[in-house]
């Protein structure tokens, strides 16, 4: 998934993104190592999920048997998104930051996917902590290829407390069950020049590194054939 408002790749397109171009050259380099692999793509900048409205938490809240035709078509473009989190093995999100969090897009992505019944469960019986993640049954990986426009940005560095982007996206899949999050981040945009070429080469290193790794991993346990 790719959630910039820029559609080309920096480096490429007058104006592109370095979100997308981490996004692309991480899924360029995977299918390079296992071309068998099926890709399913959605471009949330450009084509972004619908907001959810009244109907959508109504049907989303109503048990599966008791909905009616018009709450199963409310839920529709969620079943169809939670349908490929769950086939998934590797959820690759290019992001940029933008004023401190994440796009509109990807935030309404996530709020179709994060979901009472398909991704979700409440124990009723434990009110301190109620929620049961149902993407827990097996090993999924999230990538985040992300660009930022100010520097020291990442967890731990002078200005990330003004990053929550990351912590967002890492509080949401794991509240689901998906615990095995990767960030990769392009930094600098804003001062251009030196700072920004050696984050592009840093994160592009990064990039190739992780593909890599995850590829022994999936070779030593075969995956779901899907990245």
């Amino acid at each position: 998934m790719d959630a910039s408002a820029r559609p080309g790749l920096a480096g490429t397109d007058h104006h592109g993104s370095y979100s997308r171009y981490l996004s692309h050259r991480f899924v360029s380099r995977w299918q390079s190592h296992r071309p068998q692999d099926a890709v399913v793509y959605r471009d949330l900048g450009q084509r972004p999920p619908s907001f959810i409205n009244h109907d959508w938490v109504a049907s989303a809240f109503t048990p599966d048997e008791r909905r009616e035709p018009w709450m199963k078509a409310a839920l529709a473009e969620s079943d169809e998104l939670v349908d490929e989190l769950i086939a998934a093995d590797i959820v690759v999100i290019g992001t940029p930051l933008y004023n401190f969090g994440m796009p509109a897009p990807l935030k309404t992505w996530v709020d179709q996917v994060v979901r009472i019944g398909r991704t979700v469960d409440i124990d009723d019986t434990d009110p301190f902590n109620p929620y049961i993640a149902k993407l827990a049954d097996r090993e999924r990986h999230v990538v985040v290829p992300a660009a930022r426009g100010g520097v020291n940005m990442a967890s731990g560095e002078a200005m990330a407390h003004m990053n929550y982007l990351e912590a967002h996206l890492a509080t949401a899949f794991e509240f689901i069950g998906i615990t095995r999050i990767h960030t990769v981040a392009i930094e600098g945009q804003e001062a251009g020049g030196e700072v920004l070429a050696k984050s592009i080469a840093d994160a592009t290193r990064k990039v190739e590194q992780l593909v890599d790794e995850l590829h022994v991993a999936a070779n030593a346990v075969p995956i779901n054939e899907s990245a």
